[in-house]
């Protein structure tokens, strides 16, 4: 299987509901998770920031990550958004098949 998670962080709650509907409707994500209220602290513009973000966790695969991240970076309200991909090394075959079937199969599917 070709799953990965995608980290995702967002200045809010809300963006991160409105654009995780988006992705699910899209097709280009089986499932988002979103963990609301956590700290990051970063360099940005020289200077260590501090922001409250929300975590969106999304499972998906490898063969459409690029047309996910597309989508996520017009859609995103960060200049630079965090798009990290992860490879899923083992799981459940239940759940790793329904994500397969959740998804585009190709990135012309749904377009």
């Amino acid at each position: 299987m070709d799953a990965i998670v995608v980290l995702v962080t967002t200045s809010s709650e809300e963006e991160a509901t409105r654009l995780g509907k988006l992705l699910v409707e899209q097709q280009l994500v089986a499932c988002v998770n979103i963990l609301p209220k956590m700290k990051s602290i970063f360099w940005w513009e020289g200077q260590v920031s501090e922001e409250e973000e929300c975590l969106m966790i999304l499972k998906t695969r490898m063969p459409i990550f690029k047309d996910l991240e597309d989508t996520i970076l017009a859609q995103h309200s960060y200049e630079v958004p965090e798009i990290i991909a992860l490879p899923i090394v083992v799981g459940s075959q239940p759940y790793l098949s329904w994500v397969y079937d959740m998804t585009r199969t190709t990135v012309d599917d749904n377009e």
